[in-house]
């Protein structure tokens, strides 16, 4: 294993987007900590306080924005606009032509789309960088009353000033995430996610055995492992449909006549639904800071800001199970597949090419699509009530009803176990690629 690791660093390509890759995080990561211009940085660490007492809304932020939102740096807004834009595009693709008609046309039509997913993010980032300008000006004062205002002149230049910061910032991670795409390892938004979740475990672990000592860490540790295990379990299952070609002679030569497969992945969405779900569940959260309702608060207080409430683990459960059936539909059209595979003379064995194999594909991935979405479901909610229910610590079920340090605890692990894997195999492939024997068997 040590001498296919250090296969890695053998390949000069390969080094180098490594390296590539690992400098975006690093400067990433620096950027989380500088602070936005106009902010009263003495005033800093009672904002961290307060953030950290309030648990819900700021720790689901604080998880995709890697500690940048209480440092209040240039990336406060973390990925989190793009993520957004790219669910309502998504899902405009579903009932708009235009939008459906750029979605058929392959790279030219994916280019179009990806461009109005930027303007989309860019104008969401207005819209949170807005709300969050009043929010650091009132003080937090939805965190805490007491907490002074974070802005000390507050005027319309200073507005411009911090929100235009915001956007910037997030328009830079989008071109971040792009270039590690492009001329990095792995996919650029996922890996800018695990890096945020990455850089809060080591303090999280520190706070757990500082304050209920190494039976509540190695209680944390142990539930990790497993997670681990039965993760990996999944996200490696697939169903293998098989595929048989018929044999063609042209002139001398004979074609065909050979086996294969199609891997039907349990998971076959990946974290995409977990982040989707998540998003649309930031939402409401975020509005309720914008909009001057004390019902509208109120209620988003009592039933959607807390990880163990019973609405919001019920509304987390079915977003995920329905975007885990949404991106499975987008991502695998078994129309588009039983067409590729009667075109090129293939066929699945006591199946009829054309609309029975469709049928076929379909009622396949709706069998496997369910299990692997109650899976996710689980995954990213029991977790969080073991927390919440089991392990009695601040930093476990820190007020608002154990919105603490590992309120999202089971989304973090299932985020970084499937980047992980991603990442790992594309590495893998390079290395195979260039004849070295790769890690994952």
């Amino acid at each position: 294993m040590l001498d296919n690791l250090l296969n890695i660093f053998r390949v000069a390509d390969l080094r180098k987007k490594i390296a590539f890759t690992l400098l975006i995080l690093a400067i990433y990561r620096f950027g989380a900590f500088l602070p936005a211009p106009g902010v009263d940085v003495q005033r800093i660490a009672a904002y961290k306080d307060s953030a950290a007492q309030s648990g819900g809304i700021l720790q689901y932020l604080q998880l995709f924005s890697g500690g940048a939102l209480t440092n209040l740096a240039i990336f406060a807004l973390g990925i989190m606009p793009y993520i957004t834009s790219s669910i309502i595009m998504q899902i405009l693709g579903v009932v708009v032509p235009k939008i459906e008609q750029w979605q058929q046309q392959g790279a030219v039509g994916q280019r179009k789309i990806t461009q109005w997913t930027r303007y989309l993010a860019v104008a969401i980032s207005l819209v949170q960088g807005t709300s969050f300008a009043f929010l650091l000006h009132g003080g937090g004062n939805a965190l805490n009353q007491s907490t002074p205002s974070l802005i000390p002149v507050w005027n319309a230049g200073r507005v411009a000033l911090l929100v235009a910061t915001f956007t910037a910032g997030t328009a830079l991670l989008m071109w971040f995430g792009e270039l590690v795409t492009q001329r990095g390892i792995g996919n650029g938004m996922s890996l800018l996610i695990f890096a945020s979740i990455v850089s809060r475990l080591p303090a999280q672990f520190s706070t757990v055995q500082a304050e209920s000592g190494w039976g509540a860490l190695a209680g944390v540790i142990a539930v990790i492992i497993l997670l681990l295990v039965a993760i990996v379990f999944v996200e490696q299952g697939q169903r293998r449909i098989p595929v048989q070609f018929a044999k063609r002679v042209v002139g001398r030569r004979q074609y065909g006549g050979q086996s294969t497969y199609i891997p039907l992945k349990v998971n076959q969405a990946g974290v995409i639904p977990l982040i989707f779900a998540s998003a649309v569940l930031y939402l409401p959260l975020l509005l309720s800071f914008v909009i001057p309702s004390n019902k509208f608060r109120n209620f988003i207080d009592d039933h959607l800001s807390k990880p163990d409430q019973i609405l919001y683990l019920v509304l987390f459960a079915l977003f995920i199970i329905g975007f885990a059936y949404f991106h499975t539909a987008i991502t695998f059209d078994p129309v588009k597949q039983a067409d590729t595979i009667r075109k090129q003379g293939g066929f699945i064995p006591g199946i009829r090419p054309g609309p029975q194999t469709e049928r076929y594909l379909a009622r396949i991935l709706n069998r496997i699509t369910l299990p692997g979405g109650l899976f996710i479901a689980a995954i990213a909610i029991i977790p969080s009530i073991i927390f919440s229910k089991l392990f009695h610590t601040t930093s476990l079920t820190q007020s608002r009803g154990g919105g603490g340090s590992f309120a999202f605890f089971g989304t973090s692990v299932l985020i970084m176990v499937g980047v992980a894997l991603e990442t790992m195999k594309q590495i893998d492939s390079q290395l195979t690629m260039r004849n070295y024997e790769g890690f994952l068997k």
